[in-house]
């Protein structure tokens, strides 16, 4: 163990953390054969200076704390500690040069802290760790889907939220440890945040993210997410998105099949009938109760009555309760003036109720759109779009002087030339045959 620790700090000390990197990979049976040593050489190792040898030890330590699947609430604290400052003080720029390692150390701590159902110990450090691992804020770790996870399980979202608002433009390769299930994950449980909080359009475009991803099959959390996308899309928008034509055709025969339920709901609810939707819910409550999307659905039926009494304000200037209860097909005034006073309230409908005689009164959106507020609102959206822009040239620039983009335009232009030349010898040589055939005519 001495050697080892020495060896780890000749590397550090020289620079050498890719060679450093190289012999930990080769020291790891090693390292788990002498787990009882291995506080000793955390101890021998300086923080600042030895910060990629000290991640390794530790990746062995949270390892093996999975594989034995016995360890201890205390031996489990001790090591849930020794990351915790690990993660608080080491130099990112060490940490980067095994990226893939530290995120599994991460994973493997997740897992045990949702097992041990105490999800909410994780959340303040896996946003330290996202910190170590991100060379920029726009760009997606496989740390991502952990803290989603760790927030949904202790029921804490808003920490997630910066990260889920933050729009995504690169991924972090991990030192090739990164894969597609970190992706879909993270676009999974952000939209079970964004429908938790009930920011439907943008729960919407995650669950969205997760259906149109390239696959030549398709996983559970991809159907899982389509039946969402459903729910969301009916209680967003008042009708199921198709979606965008990028999306596998395989994808969409298999998602399609396996959620003929959902699609039930989708025509009841397009019939505008409460009632006939009721029963296309009552009918299949086994199936979304095992899905855990029966809340969703309950959801689904609120809106349906919301959005016809939003179509009477369309038509009518007042209406009585009854006349509301009637044309929006609901059970009477008293659920009539329920809804009303609660889209009242959320600012869905602009309505006056005069109890006396029980009259509705509809009126257009009062907000006036000339407000100092309204105007840094616009200069806010301006300034998104106008990043927006810059990335989308970065990444075309970027593309553009890919090698195996430059590599491939070579060879698609090749053959269109190679076409080209074909066609132009095939039309000279029937030229040549027909002003043979006539010259001897």
């Amino acid at each position: 163990m001495e050697d080892f620790v020495n060896n780890v700090r000749n590397f550090s000390s020289q620079g050498q953390f890719s060679q450093l990197c190289e012999y930990m990979n080769k020291s790891w049976t090693f390292l788990t054969k002498n787990v009882s040593n291995l506080d000793a050489a955390l101890e021998a190792l300086d923080m600042q200076e030895h910060s990629l040898g000290m991640l390794y030890i530790l990746c062995v330590k949270v390892s093996l704390l999975q594989s034995s699947g016995v360890a201890t609430d205390e031996e489990f604290d001790q090591i849930f500690s020794q990351v915790s400052l690990f993660t608080s003080q080491c130099v990112g720029e060490q940490v980067q040069y095994s990226t893939g390692n530290f995120a599994q150390m991460f994973h493997t701590l997740t897992q045990e802290l949702c097992r041990k159902n105490i999800p909410i110990r994780g959340i303040k450090l896996l946003c330290m760790g996202i910190g170590k691992v991100q060379t920029h804020a726009a760009q997606l770790t496989s740390l991502h889907s952990d803290l989603c996870q760790l927030c949904l399980s202790a029921k804490c979202l808003k920490p997630a939220l910066p990260y889920l608002n933050t729009e995504i433009c690169d991924i972090s390769r991990e030192n090739g440890w990164y894969e597609s299930k970190h992706f879909l994950s993270y676009y999974y449980y952000g939209g079970m945040i964004y429908s938790a909080l009930k920011q439907f359009r943008r729960a919407l475009y995650f669950f969205e993210q997760v259906v149109v991803c390239p696959a030549s099959t398709v996983s559970q959390i991809m159907l899982e997410a389509y039946k969402k996308y459903i729910l969301i899309s009916l209680i967003a928008e008042g009708k199921c998105i198709p979606l965008p034509k990028l999306t596998s055709q395989v994808i969409l025969r298999f998602v399609k099949h396996y959620s003929t339920e959902y699609n039930e709901i989708v025509q009841a609810y397009a019939s505008s009938d409460p009632a006939k939707l009721t029963s296309v819910i009552t009918s299949h409550t086994t199936v979304f109760t095992s899905d855990k999307n029966l809340g969703l659905v309950k959801q689904v039926a609120v809106s349906l009555n919301k959005r016809n009494i939003q179509c009477l304000t369309k038509t009518f200037i007042t209406l009585s309760l009854s006349d509301v209860a009637t044309r929006a097909r609901l059970t009477g005034p008293d659920q009539a003036e329920f809804y009303l006073r609660q889209m009242i309230e959320d600012g869905e409908i602009f309505s006056t109720i005069n109890q006396r005689s029980e009259m509705v009164s509809f009126y257009d959106d009062p907000k006036k759109y000339n407000t100092a507020s309204m105007l840094k609102e616009m200069d806010r959206d301006i300034q998104s779009f106008s990043e927006l822009d810059r990335k989308l040239r970065e990444m075309d620039q970027s593309i553009q002087v890919n090698p195996m983009y430059v590599q491939k335009v070579k060879n698609v232009s090749t053959q269109e030339d190679d076409f080209e030349l074909n066609s132009s010898s095939s039309s000279t040589s029937k030229s040549s045959s027909l002003l043979s055939r006539l010259m001897f005519k």
